[in-house]
């Protein structure tokens, strides 16, 4: 039987940062409770280890910021940009404490790494899909990245930003405001029901990624420090 509701406005009154949020319950966590996370969070992930992740995050928020910019005057995505969420300035400084000044030519993506980038590019074609993946990124990084932020700065004496820029948001100001905000932008675009059954598949594909990510980075450490 064809879809009724394929191309139609929303089908349903629950808000859409809401069915984002039931939708990848499950692969969120199962990214939380991995067991990369939890040794980084425990502090048992030694420097290099916690270095090489911020070097993978490079790859996937260079890929993220390249396609807003192709974005920025789409009528769905520009409404959810905001400067001072980019993260690539803090990678980019954050990756030069930890790696050195020649850390462009020590880092490379793993093999998830790559394949996220270069899907995160491709939604650029269809702006709900990238929708998705700026939603799990930032909207994570404002919330359980800040835990994974203060955990990393007690593990390894990490302070004023040098190797963990990458989780000060200070410019935004009040983090639960500005978030809540964001989901009201989010939950105001006018999206029909198809468009977000493919914002939410890509949601659940940006955790899948995410966790892929995480397994890559648990395959370079001692199997008992991420069991």
């Amino acid at each position: 039987m064809p879809d009724v509701n394929a191309g139609s406005p929303r089908a349903s009154s629950v808000s859409l940062s809401r069915r984002l949020r039931d939708a990848t319950s499950d692969e969120h966590d199962s990214a939380e409770q991995h067991g990369f996370t939890r040794a980084l969070l425990e502090g048992r992930v030694p420097l290099s280890g916690y270095a090489e992740m911020v070097a993978q995050h490079y790859f996937v928020y260079a890929a993220l910021e390249e396609t807003a910019a192709e974005l920025a005057d789409d009528p769905i995505v520009g409404t959810l940009l905001s400067p001072a969420l980019d993260r690539v300035p803090a990678l980019e400084r954050d990756l030069e404490a930890l790696h050195g000044p020649g850390w462009r030519g020590r880092v490379t993506p793993g093999p998830t790494t790559a394949a996220y980038a270069d899907h995160i590019r491709r939604t650029a074609a269809r702006p709900s899909g990238y929708v998705a993946h700026h939603y799990t990124r930032y909207l994570g990084d404002l919330s359980g990245g800040q835990f994974i932020g203060r955990a990393v700065q007690r593990a390894y004496g990490l302070r004023d930003g040098h190797g963990v820029g990458f989780y000060d948001f200070g410019e935004l100001g009040s983090l639960p405001r500005f978030k809540k905000g964001y989901r009201a932008r989010l939950d105001a675009l006018p999206l029909p029901e198809a468009e977000i059954r493919h914002t939410l598949d890509e949601a659940r594909l940006s955790y899948r990624f995410s966790t892929g990510l995480l397994a890559d980075l648990g395959r370079g450490l001692p199997p008992e420090l991420v069991a």
